[in-house]
């Protein structure tokens, strides 16, 4: 179990804006967790501290939102992401502390540059067709994201947001995509020794955050505009992709 404050203070901040995205506000915010943790741990420990968290959340989320999700998006991202997912696992050995800091921290930074050049932008555009390719990409280097630090969200958003679903939806959508993804990385990061018992311990420590945070995001996403929390969470995004970038060169 780790002891530091420090490490406390960041992630009990951190799990609980990953519950409110989960719960109401599709951006990929899932990914916050790790690069925040990762300022202060290993990010591969940040990672498998979160993922018995995610997954937690991810039935809280699949509560509210069973059934509501698009069954065509689905078919063509979920297929992808396993792909993305053994070539995480096959890669795995690898990577290092600091390749997986710049790695996360590029991610990151790309993810909130995406969002205020492209997904702004085509705000009023009217939606694109379902694209069995470019679903499969965008889920494959979902798969892949989400398996290194859980940043499947950038990817994820890149293929569901131009389709221009209704709100509830779109949010079921990417709620039912990382139900499946989150749960099938269960298994190699068990293989690869990732859920060791200091891992699990401290996950457990953090865990009763997870539905509180999910049912925070459910109630704002009936009640509150989107568009301060996605202003804040790019800006906190933005500048930790910085941050890691930097520590990982240094």
């Amino acid at each position: 179990m780790i002891e530091s404050p420090l490490f406390y203070a960041v992630a009990v901040v951190a799990v609980l804006i990953v519950g409110i995205s989960k719960g109401g506000f599709v951006g990929g915010f899932g990914m916050l967790a790790v690069p925040m943790m990762s300022m202060i741990i290993d990010p591969r420990q940040a990672a498998a501290i979160m993922l018995p968290i995610l997954c937690v959340m991810d039935i809280f989320a699949g509560k509210a939102f069973w059934g509501k999700w698009d069954k065509a998006a689905l078919s063509s991202i979920i297929p992808g992401a396993i792909i993305g997912i053994i070539f995480g696992t096959v890669t795995f050995k690898y990577l290092n502390a600091d390749m997986i800091r710049i790695v996360v921290g590029v991610v990151t930074v790309l993810f909130v540059l995406q969002y205020y050049f492209i997904d702004r932008r085509r705000k009023n555009a009217p939606g694109l067709e379902y694209n069995m390719a470019k679903g499969g990409v965008c889920g494959a280097l979902g798969g892949f994201t989400s398996f290194i630090a859980h940043a499947g969200g950038g990817p994820l958003s890149m293929y569901l947001f131009p389709l221009k679903l209704d709100k509830t939806k779109l949010m079921a959508t990417s709620v039912m995509f990382f139900i499946v993804v989150n749960y099938v990385k269960l298994i190699p990061y068990a293989w690869l020794g990732q859920l060791s018992t200091e891992n699990l311990m401290t996950s457990l420590i953090l865990l009763p955050l997870a539905p509180i945070g999910v049912k925070l995001g459910v109630w704002m996403h009936h009640r509150l505009s989107s568009d301060l929390f996605y202003v804040i969470c790019y800006t906190a995004l933005f500048f930790t992709g910085l941050k890691l970038i930097y520590d990982g060169f240094i």
